[in-house]
């Protein structure tokens, strides 16, 4: 008499081809993109803080006839800044005189050094 393993029933069931399980991860890939966000909708805190520098420091640097700053570089002045210490930033260089002065300063370590106690 043959007895039969438990774990035979188990490789009974067939398995569906991968063409037809790809095509059901492709379909569910098409709707999760169709339903997310694009454009200006992604937006986030670094990003809106980001696009705030760059458009004040353009405006002063069009005046200069410099070129204008990138986002991209903005990215990376800005890439070792906490978001919070941008908060902190955004509202100095509102408060002062030129904008454009004190984010260069505040943004460059070498400035802060017990040297220099206050610029301006």
């Amino acid at each position: 008499m043959k007895t039969r393993c438990a774990s035979a029933t188990a490789y009974a069931v067939p398995m569906k081809p991968i063409g037809e399980k790809m095509s059901e991860f492709k379909k569910a890939l098409e709707e999760k993109r169709a339903n997310a966000p694009t454009g200006r909708k992604r937006q986030t805190e670094r990003g809106e803080l980001m696009r705030f520098f760059t458009r004040h420091l353009n405006l002063a640097r069009a005046k200069d006839s410099h070129a204008p700053i990138t986002m991209a570089r903005m990215g990376k002045i800005l890439e070792g800044i906490p978001t919070a210490d941008l908060y902190y930033l955004q509202s100095l260089c509102t408060k002062a005189k030129n904008f454009s002065k004190k984010f260069w300063w505040e943004v460059d370590p070498k400035k802060h050094i017990k040297e220099n106690a206050v610029p301006f």
